[in-house]
């Protein structure tokens, strides 16, 4: 790593991070309603984005700067085995085209905000949606943690902060600039701020990727020099496992883990709140519709990103922290005018999304415990004012996560997140589907499946750490490693329909379902939205 501050890149990408700053706090006059003190306003923009506004949004929502960061450098680590993020980011978009569109349309009818808004109208019980927002809110906080790793990263490869020995306010004030800007703007202008910044952050992760696809492999010599680096580099042992460092191929005993991990990573993405915040902030079900067609451009940009960790091999790459791989790539291989766009790109894709879960985390926190369980009869402009100050509140305790704890913690409680968050499938996209499940067991299986899960991962170990240690381990029963999230699923479905069947036999009592067949294919315009919850269903059922 270079040694002193890079002073051309740390200027352009202070350009790119006022222009945005801008940007943010202008957003709060784009779109503007009569009536800003709602949750509808502040924390779904009005319910207003058009195809291409969402098409940005969701995608600075879901490719986020610690992907921009992590794929390539799970590459640079192990090989193909990184390339998993690739195949299920293709798996996810025909399965969303079939529930995303029915989300939609039920929440815009009755006004849901969030999922767990939806699961409480749906079963008629609020202990499930509040199992379902707890899990929410738990998964995301580690996620928004890792978008402050991602700008910590790109802000230590610039050279800014000192080093390891400085003094900890100085090492980390350019991290607290940041996040008091990204609070700031998103307390102001709510959903309109991070969709708006997409648009800059989109357009540079493209043309970043797009130069470095070409320029990089013709510094280096081709992709027949690249990829025959990386194949001696994969082939070295590794002194901590005993084993080669990766391949450039999966080899066949990590096909199990490497289909699993894809296919559950699948199911959980749009479980995430941040990715629902992103969809119900559409103004017709027929912009889902379209943007589940055209966000697979994404995926073909991941697949190119993903080529940047051979890139960094063969570029004679070493660093101690595999996150630093492709910074400093940027920094060895562009002009350094151009490397401070590579960074700004990467800055900027922490914040969009970053913005955009601590406004979801915020909006289940007002929804489903404050007014559920704290004050019934809270108003809008209260319900507003709450998610405001909480959003404040989940960004502050992300950032003195990052601050205070190893960032490999923060990925692993992410990897854990991921486990815990398609706990809450068989709720959410079951119960659009079918209200066969009983509601009851659909809280068992939530917790079968959260237990096991998290005790499964709890005992994974790694060269470096004793728990936690990644979250692949042995399938029960088939003796193969396999992502323990996929396995936890099944046994929580398992659970929720054998249990079902007990209920339904013992005739326990359902809870009440507010919503009617029609409300799934309702669209933007049909009469009768509800914003608020009839007065006989409102608190129905536990």
């Amino acid at each position: 790593m270079n040694d002193g501050v890079n002073g051309v890149a740390l200027a352009v990408f202070i350009f790119f991070f006022l222009a945005v700053t801008v940007m943010g706090f202008l957003a709060s006059r784009w779109r503007r309603a009569e009536n800003e003190n709602s949750l509808d306003e502040w924390g779904l923009g009005g319910r207003s984005f058009g195809t291409w506004v969402t098409w940005f949004l969701l995608g600075g929502d879901l490719y986020t700067a610690y992907t921009f960061v992590a794929v390539p450098a799970a590459i640079y680590a192990a090989g193909a085995a990184g390339f998993f993020a690739v195949p299920y980011t293709i798996l996810i978009y025909p399965l969303i085209f079939t529930f995303l569109p029915r989300l939609w349309s039920v929440s815009h009818k009755h006004g849901y905000v969030t999922t767990s808004d939806f699961v409480r109208g749906r079963f008629g019980s609020k202990s499930l949606s509040l199992a379902v927002a707890v899990t929410g809110i738990l998964a995301t906080m580690p996620y928004i943690a890792l978008q402050l790793v991602g700008i910590q990263a790109v802000l230590d490869v610039m050279g800014v902060g000192g080093g390891e020995n400085t003094n900890w306010f100085i090492k980390d004030l350019p991290l607290l600039i940041a996040f008091g800007v990204l609070a700031a703007y998103t307390y102001s202008s709510g959903l309109r701020a991070p969709a708006l910044i997409a648009f800059v952050k989109d357009t540079l992760i493209y043309i970043v990727i797009a130069v470095a696809i070409i320029y990089i492999p013709i510094k280096l010599g081709g992709f027949d020099d690249i990829f025959a680096a990386a194949s001696d580099a994969y082939s070295q042992t590794n002194e901590a496992t005993g084993a080669p460092r990766g391949a450039l191929v999966p080899a066949e005993a990590g096909q199990w883990t490497y289909a699993t991990l894809a296919l559950g990573s699948a199911l959980a993405l749009f479980m995430y709140p941040h990715s629902i915040t992103a969809t119900l902030s559409s103004r017709s079900r027929e912009v889902i519709r379209r943007n589940t067609t055209i966000l697979p451009l994404y995926s073909l940009m991941l697949g190119l990103l993903a080529l940047l960790g051979f890139m960094a091999i063969a570029a004679g790459i070493k660093v101690e922290n595999g996150q630093l791989a492709i910074p400093q790539l940027f920094e060895t291989m562009f002009p350094a005018w151009f490397a401070g766009v590579a960074f700004a790109a990467i800055g900027i894709g922490a914040l969009v999304p970053a913005a955009i879960m601590s406004i979801a985390a915020a909006n289940l926190f007002t929804r489903n415990i404050y007014k559920d369980f704290i004050k019934p009869d809270a108003t809008p402009a209260q319900e507003t004012k709450v998610s405001k100050l909480v959003s404040l509140l989940v960004k502050v305790g992300a950032l003195a996560f990052v601050l205070t704890m190893d960032k490999t913690v923060a990925i692993n409680f992410q990897l854990l997140g991921g486990i815990w968050i398609l706990q809450t499938f068989p709720a959410l996209v079951g119960g659009l589907f079918t209200r066969w499940f009983h509601r009851w067991a659909l809280l068992a299986g939530w917790a079968v499946g959260m237990l096991y899960g998290t005790v499964a991962a709890y005992g994974v170990a790694s060269p470096t750490q004793k728990h936690f240690g990644g979250s692949n381990a042995e399938i029960p029963g088939l003796g193969e490693m396999g992502y323990i999230g996929l396995t936890a699923f099944v046994l929580n479905v398992v659970v929720t329909v054998v249990l079902t069947f007990v209920l339904k036999a013992a005739k326990a009592p359902d809870g009440i379902d507010e919503t009617s067949p029609g409300d799934y294919t309702a669209d933007a315009g049909d009469a009768g939205v509800q914003v608020e919850l009839p007065p006989a269903t409102a608190g129905a059922g536990h």
